[in-house]
């Protein structure tokens, strides 16, 4: 069933990767995103004011101040969050913001250790292409996806031609930080001016553009075992930042913390040059199911491809 007709049907059904469950998601703010992005008064309220940064930014604001911290606990009991998970006690977050881009427990994502795998960035909801500028039906039916408006850079989407993408959407109920899917070195982000859509899927089978028309950035990672690889944060409607916490230039292992998102969903996306990644076969297959797979930083997305 295509993304299209799970959301006629009223859900979004992905795929949980621990137990092989098939899953409808509970929306987060499921009513205003179907009317923003359904709705026509909606659509023009969207157009005119909501995919602009000052409404996110207002948001945002609201998110840091002493009162939003009120609102944790109604979050944590509402979506069955595991606070022994959560690096500081739930009464030390001062904000709803300091709570959303908590720090974990050292463990509680452990990274996989095989020498050959490459990791997931983020806890989410993953799609796999193992060829992406060969995708035509991202999202909706014969839409392909734009490589040099998502780089904004011609030279650079012509490196990528053939190459694999993951895209990891993170929902306002994961853990919010973002890591290196591989050892490397990574280069200063390069940041891409834009709005800020949604990224569920009720905006993005309306508007698969949103994409590389949202605000993003971008960081080059060198890594020996995948040649050049690209990492672009993506922001989203109510996240009120995107945030780097790596050194550029300096070398980080697989795994490493890179950045984080303030409040809202939003997404990752990291690119592979042709032929330098083979991702896991059930990712593909959930893929062009139509259905995302619910995996956590640090387990395995794929290996390395041999280039001997």
């Amino acid at each position: 069933m295509s993304v299209e007709e799970q959301l006629a049907k009223g859900e979004i059904r992905y795929v949980d990767r621990g137990n092989g469950a098939l899953k409808v998601e509970a929306i987060y703010g499921e009513r205003p995103l179907r009317w923003a992005y359904g709705n026509p008064l909606g659509r023009l309220a969207q157009w005119l004011l909501i995919r602009r940064w000052i409404v996110s930014a207002w948001y945002g604001s609201r998110m840091d101040r002493l009162s939003s911290s009120l609102k944790i606990k109604p979050f944590i009991e509402q979506y069955g969050l595991d606070e022994g998970e959560f690096a500081e006690p739930v009464d030390d977050y001062n904000s709803f913001n300091e709570f959303f881009h908590r720090k974990l427990k050292p463990g509680a994502r452990p990274i996989d250790a095989a020498n050959d795998s490459v990791v997931f960035p983020a806890d989410g909801r993953h799609l796999a292409f193992a060829n992406i500028t060969a995708e035509s039906n991202f999202f909706v039916k014969g839409q392909s996806f734009d490589l040099e408006r998502f780089l904004g850079d011609a030279g650079l989407a012509k490196r990528y031609e053939g190459g694999s993408m993951i895209l990891s959407r993170l929902c306002p109920v994961d853990y919010h930080r973002f890591h290196f899917p591989c050892l490397g070195k990574p280069g200063p982000p390069r940041f891409i001016n834009g709005w800020l859509y949604s990224v569920n899927p009720i905006a993005l089978v309306t508007r698969p553009s949103i994409f590389w028309e949202n605000k993003r950035v971008v960081t080059a990672i060198e890594s020996p075992p995948l040649g050049q690889v690209q990492f672009v944060d993506i922001g989203a409607t109510m996240v009120g930042s995107i945030r780097q916490t790596y050194s550029p230039g300096e070398t980080v292992a697989k795994g490493d913390e890179k950045g984080y998102f303030a409040f809202g969903g939003s997404s990752v996306a990291v690119l592979f040059e042709k032929g330098r990644i083979e991702f896991d076969a059930d990712l593909l297959e959930n893929t062009v199911n139509g259905l995302e797979t619910y995996a956590r930083v640090g387990e395995r997305m794929g290996r390395t491809h041999d280039q001997g």
